[in-house]
This record gives C-alpha cells, structure tokens and sequence, in this order.
C-alpha cells in the first residue's frame, strides 16, 4: 500500500521554517483517494507546476511524498486535490 506523506509549508506564520512553532503534516492512503484524485497525484508527479511567484500573498505550498524512495514534490495549495489538503494537520513544536 502506498502512502502519501503530505507537509503544508509557508503562509502567514511562515509553516516548516527553521523559527515556525508550528508544523502542518499528515498522511494518506493512495486507496484512500477517489480514481480522479489518485490521477491528479500522478499528473503532480509527472509534471510538477513550475515554480513562479505566487498570485496569493503567504499562499502556502506542499510538499508531497510518496514511495520508499520517497519521491517527493513541491506544488502551490492550488494543485492539491481537496482530500489530500484535508489530511493535513497542524501541532506546535
């Protein structure tokens, strides 16, 4: 079974910086993810949006994981699937 491991970075109170007190993650089942979805994680890896400058101020990104490689992606909150986002959660450190 294929996990997905999820940390949301950036935004307002800068998530997974070295200073942040706060740290946003979680994980997901591939078979947890409607085929639509599971496509899109795909496409995602295949061919990762192009970093540009974001059209949201402290728009947040995320890095994506996957395999026991641990293939791994960075994209904007705007190409993440809705169910992927959702597993996300925040804890202070």
């Amino acid at each position: 079974m294929t996990v997905l491991h999820v940390e949301r970075l950036g935004g307002l109170p800068s998530i997974g910086t070295p200073r942040s007190a706060l740290r946003s993650c979680g994980e997901i089942a591939l078979s947890e993810l409607s085929q639509a979805d599971r496509a899109a994680i795909d496409e995602l890896f295949r061919n990762p949006p192009r970093a540009a400058p974001s059209a949201v101020r402290d728009g947040f990104r995320y890095r994506i994981s996957r395999g026991a490689a641990a293939e791994a992606v960075e994209v904007p909150e705007s190409a993440v699937p809705a169910a992927v986002a959702a597993c996300v959660k925040d804890t202070f450190v």
